[in-house]
């Protein structure tokens, strides 16, 4: 699948990565700076630098056309990401880019990359209630389905997340997420917010083996590998299909 065909079924379509670090990184005037400019050098779009209210740092090109590109430096994570990209090469040497510029920029080795992750991410927006679309979309025929089978029970509270192994040493694993953006305090209102979205997102999270030296490039390239075929095979037919039908018939209704 291309990024035009996910984009087709959501709202949003984002693809991202996350460098996890085990030790803080530098907050350095000149350090963060120089990396954010390497960084623009190489994406001059990428001209809106500004920091967050809990010290994260951010670079990012304008949100107004919809497809974007964003890199931040927190205290001990690294994250690289595109909004609704053309394609998948535009977000592949974006995240290639950061991993190649980290050890001698930030001196980020080896030792300290705690884990690393690719997450691919969906957003569909809705204006109702997102626990009743979740219930009814994954759990109508399950014991927790069955919860809303009590008189006067409604969802309120439905935002399912599961993690899987998906190697035999437990090292590389998948986690997928629907996240719902109704407040427990909400359903009784006449009108829900229009502008939130039920959020889908998939990621493949690789911990260094405990034998051996970790490279994070081979092994960005695998996950992403691995991440665009669970997407296709599994994720979108499994999970993606089902949500977006149960809002089409939520629509109609």
């Amino acid at each position: 699948m291309t990024p035009n065909s996910y984009s087709s079924l959501c709202d949003d379509f984002y693809v991202d990565m996350c460098i996890n670090t085990e030790m803080d990184l530098p907050t350095q005037r000149d350090t963060v700076l120089a990396f954010f400019e390497r960084i623009q050098k190489q994406y001059p779009s990428m001209n809106c630098f500004y920091r967050r209210d809990n010290n994260d740092y951010c670079l990012e090109e304008s949100r107004h056309l919809g497809e974007y590109r964003w890199v931040t430096l927190e205290t001990d994570r690294i994250g690289s990401g595109v909004v609704n990209p053309s394609s998948f090469e535009m977000a592949y040497q974006q995240d290639k880019l950061i991993l190649e510029l980290v050890p001698y920029m930030l001196s980020v080795s080896h030792l300290d990359i705690d884990s690393l992750d690719i997450t691919f991410a969906m957003d569909f927006v809705h204006k109702g209630n997102h626990d009743e679309v979740i219930a009814d979309a994954f759990f109508g025929l399950t014991p927790f389905g069955a919860l809303l089978d009590i008189q006067g029970a409604k969802a309120i509270g439905f935002s399912p997340a599961v993690v899987v192994a998906l190697s035999e040493d437990c090292h590389t694993q998948g986690r997928i997420s629907i996240e719902s953006k109704t407040s427990i305090y909400e359903p009784h209102k006449r009108e829900q917010r229009t502008d939130e979205a039920i959020s889908l997102s998939f990621t493949v999270r690789q911990f260094p083996p405990t034998a051996g030296k970790f490279d994070p490039l081979e092994s960005f390239e695998r996950q992403y590998q691995l991440a665009q075929e669970l997407m296709a095979e599994n994720i979108v037919p499994n999970f993606v299909h089902p949500l977006t039908e149960t809002i089409a018939q939520k629509r109609m209704s």
